[in-house]
C-alpha cells in the first residue's frame, strides 16, 4: 500500500474523543499556557487541537511562595500552588477570549480545597457553550482530609467524580498522579462514579537543594517534569487506557513526534506538552508536523491506526 502523502497524514491527525471533535492530537497542558491568551502572541493556538486552562478553583488562590520554578539536569521543578483569579474572574475576564476560539477545543482544569468545591466550579461553568470537557486535578491535596491527595483514596475520589457529574453532561476527564499504587484500579474507580476519560500524569513528587543545602523552591518540594517523566507516563497511560478502555490525554516529557507517538501507541487517544513548550513556545506546533511525518512514514491513514498498538 502507497503511503500517504504528508499533507495528507496531516490532515489524518482529526480525531473523536470522548464525544468531542479534535482537529488534532496536540493540547496545551494545564498550568503552561495560562488561558491561551498568555502565549497567543508566540503561538497559533487555533493549530492545535485544544487547550487545558490554567487550574481554576472557587476562589482566587495566590499559589506557593517564591521561587516556584527551578531548573534541574534534564528537567524542571515547579512549586507554582496552583495559583489562580478564581471563578468569578474566569468567567469574566478568559472566558471572552477563549469563546473567540473556532477549531481549537477548550478543556477546563478544575481544583479545590475540598471535594464539593469541584462540583462549584463545574456547575458554574456546565452551560457555557465554547468549554468541550473539564479536567478535574484530584492530584491536588484534600485539605478536609489533611491534605492528601484526592485521588490518592478511590472512596473520595468517587464522591468527587460523583458530585461533578450530577452538575453536568460535558466529558469529565481525571488528572492522575504518576505515583499511583494502582493506577488502573483508581481509574476505573472513577468510571463508576461517571468520568469520561483520564489525564496521565501530573508531575512527579521531587526536590532539589542548592550548594548551601537549602530547597530552591520556595514551597521545599514540588512535582518534576520533562523528559524523564516520559516512560514514567507512558506506562501510566497504557496501564489507564487498557484498565477502562476509555479515552486518556498522555502528557509528560513530550518533546518530539516521537514522544507523542509513545503516548498514543500505549493507548492515549490526545497528548498534551508542557515543560516542552515553557522552553519553546512553538514547540506544540513543530511536534504535531513531526507526527504527521511520522503517521506518513508508516502508511497510517489515520490517527487510531496506530493508538494502542505498542506491545
Amino acid at each position: 500500500m502507497t503511503a500517504p502523502t504528508f499533507s495528507a497524514a496531516r490532515a489524518a491527525l482529526g480525531i473523536e474523543c470522548f464525544g468531542v471533535w479534535f482537529q488534532n492530537p496536540m493540547l496545551l497542558a494545564a498550568g503552561t499556557a495560562g488561558f491561551g491568551r498568555e502565549v497567543a502572541r508566540v503561538i497559533d493556538v487555533e493549530a492545535l487541537g485544544g487547550i487545558v486552562t490554567k487550574a481554576v478553583s472557587v476562589e482566587p488562590r495566590l499559589g506557593n511562595p517564591a521561587p516556584r520554578v527551578a531548573e534541574t539536569p534534564g528537567a524542571m521543578l515547579n512549586s507554582v500552588g496552583l495559583a489562580n483569579p478564581g471563578l468569578a474572574a474566569f468567567r469574566s475576564e478568559m472566558l471572552p477570549w477563549l469563546r473567540q476560539l473556532a477549531r481549537a477545543r477548550v478543556l477546563v482544569n478544575v481544583v479545590g480545597h475540598a471535594v464539593a468545591d469541584f462540583a462549584i466550579v463545574v456547575g458554574a461553568l456546565a452551560d457555557e457553550p465554547c468549554i468541550a470537557a473539564f479536567e478535574l486535578n484530584v492530584s491536588c491535596p484534600n485539605v478536609e482530609r489533611g491534605g492528601s491527595e484526592f485521588g490518592a483514596d478511590d472512596a473520595v475520589l468517587a464522591q468527587l467524580v460523583r458530585l461533578a457529574r450530577a452538575k453536568t453532561t460535558k466529558p469529565l476527564l481525571v488528572k492522575l498522579s504518576p505515583v499511583l499504587p494502582d493506577p488502573a484500579r483508581t481509574a476505573r474507580a472513577a468510571v463508576e462514579a461517571g468520568a469520561d476519560g483520564f489525564t496521565t500524569v501530573n508531575t512527579l513528587p521531587a526536590q532539589v537543594y542548592d550548594a548551601h543545602g537549602k530547597s530552591r523552591l520556595g514551597a521545599g518540594s514540588g512535582g518534576l517534569s520533562g523528559p524523564p517523566l516520559l516512560p514514567v507516563g507512558v506506562k501510566v497511560a497504557r496501564l489507564v487506557a487498557r484498565g477502562t478502555g476509555k479515552p486518556v490525554i498522555g502528557v509528560g516529557g513530550i518533546r518530539t513526534g516521537a514522544d507523542a507517538l509513545q503516548y498514543l501507541e500505549a493507548g492515549a487517544s490526545l497528548v498534551a506538552v508542557g515543560t516542552a513548550a515553557l522552553a519553546d513556545p512553538r514547540a506544540p506546533e513543530r511536534i504535531v508536523r513531526e507526527l504527521a511525518q511520522l503517521l506518513a512514514r508508516r502508511g497510517a491513514a489515520k490517527l487510531s491506526d496506530v493508538i494502542g498498538t505498542g506491545m
